[in-house]
């Protein structure tokens, strides 16, 4: 295997530190590659973070795709292989492949090339994101295709951001729970605007944006307590709209860095979906930024943003009170008997309970998130397959109990020694 900063040292007869040692090894890159191709590959320079791209190719890595090839490594006593324990497969194993770090790696047809080089910090290793290629029309058409790439991997799989104290971190999630549009129990008038509002903005002739003369983007706010559907709804638009989808998870590392790099990305991606979780989590010293960034004329251009909250008392009022930023807001409450009903149905309820018992589940359930109704459901099965005799009155009284103390942090019971778990 070639190493291409010893093979540096070696010709120099001394390690070099800074730019002389950056511009040697890029030399040492080009050379290499001109001699195994035919080609002189140029670097090209982005200022943006193209997620997208380097994601594809640690993936073409990873399963091995004919198209790429392994070029050089470039210093000999840093990483080459990389692991991970892959628990989708259908028997869960660790699989070991070529790492993406400190690899030239080529994709000869499309004449484009690829390197993470690192350089060295007193504390840590970073990296250089470094794209060759032998033209522009040769980069373009490659950029253009990993674009139709992304799109069809979004039917299922979806762009998960994570902000942490390195900056943003994405990485490509399965699917493997599917959610349709039949498993959402909404209101059905709130259900039909919201269906309707995703299904026109992806209809392929835009013809209602571009009648009236309207911005190519969307927004709505789904706010109410935990455990109501809002996931669910959620899920279930990603998994029915043709078109890429990224969940964006605020914390308290969120920057102003951070914003301008996932509407960057989401950008690219358009016409796509990006859902914005727990968006009241928005640190303060960032909201005008972020609110900023949503009055750009073409930083939601062809995004539908979808904004989640369980403490909407917490959102920015300029989020909600401002043209151009959510066009809606919905309030996802606690189900009322009729939605309660419906869940039960949907659930199974019916493969554990009579009908005169269901209407008791419904009719006691009264304050129940749908949370707490799987929850339910869970116990009654996992009592069923026990062989166990429950009382379904009985166990709703006992949730309510448990619930109000974990709301209240009042574990102990009055007038007695022991935790009320029971």
């Amino acid at each position: 295997m070639r190493y291409l900063y010893e093979e540096m040292v070696k010709e120099t007869g001394k390690e070099m530190p800074g730019y002389p040692a950056f511009a040697s090894l890029m030399k040492g890159m080009q050379d290499e590659l001109q001699e195994k191709y035919g080609d002189f590959y140029a670097v090209y320079n982005t200022d943006d973070v193209h997620y997208e791209l380097w994601t594809i190719v640690e993936e073409d890595i990873r399963k091995e795709n004919p198209e790429i090839e392994h070029v050089a490594q470039l210093f000999e006593r840093l990483e080459s292989s990389s692991f991970e324990y892959d628990e989708e497969a259908a028997v869960p194993v660790y699989k070991v492949f070529r790492s993406l770090n400190n690899q030239v790696y080529a994709y000869p047809e499309a004449g484009v090339a690829f390197a993470k080089i690192p350089y060295f910090s007193d504390a840590s290793i970073l990296y250089i994101q470094c794209v060759l290629a032998t033209g522009k029309e040769n980069i373009t058409n490659f950029l253009t295709t990993l674009r139709d790439r992304v799109w069809k991997k979004s039917r299922d799989e979806v762009l998960v951001f994570k902000d942490s104290m390195e900056g943003v971190t994405q990485e490509q999630q399965q699917v493997t729970n599917t959610v349709t549009r039949e498993n959402v129990v909404l209101d059905e008038t709130v259900k039909k605007e919201i269906y309707g509002m995703i299904d026109q903005f992806f209809t392929e002739d835009r013809s209602f944006f571009t009648t009236y003369d309207i911005p190519y983007r969307r927004g709505i706010l789904l706010y109410g307590p935990p455990g109501n559907g809002k996931t669910t709804l959620v899920k279930s638009i990603a998994n029915t709209v043709a078109a890429p989808v990224a969940y964006w998870q605020i914390t308290e590392h969120t920057s102003s860095e951070s914003i301008e790099e996932v509407f960057s990305s989401a950008t690219r991606l358009a016409p796509m979906v990006l859902v914005i979780e727990d968006i009241d989590s928005m640190p303060e010293g960032v909201r005008s930024y972020f609110l900023n960034t949503l009055d750009g004329a073409t930083s939601k251009e062809g995004i539908f943003l979808i904004g989640t909250t369980n403490y909407p008392e917490q959102i920015d009022s300029g989020l909600v009170n401002r043209a151009g930023r959510f066009d809606r807001g919905y309030e996802i409450t606690l189900p009322d008997a009729s939605l309660r009903s419906q869940y039960i149905e949907k659930v199974g309820f019916s493969r554990l309970l009579d009908a005169e018992e269901m209407e008791k589940v419904v009719d006691k359930s009264e304050g129940f998130s749908f949370a707490q109704m799987k929850e339910l459901f869970v116990f009654l099965a996992a009592a069923k397959h026990q062989g166990d005799t429950v009382s379904v009155k009985e166990i709703i009284k006992n949730m309510k109990r448990e619930h109000k103390k974990s709301k209240t942090g009042k574990w102990w019971e009055e007038q007695q020694d022991e935790l009320g778990f029971r």
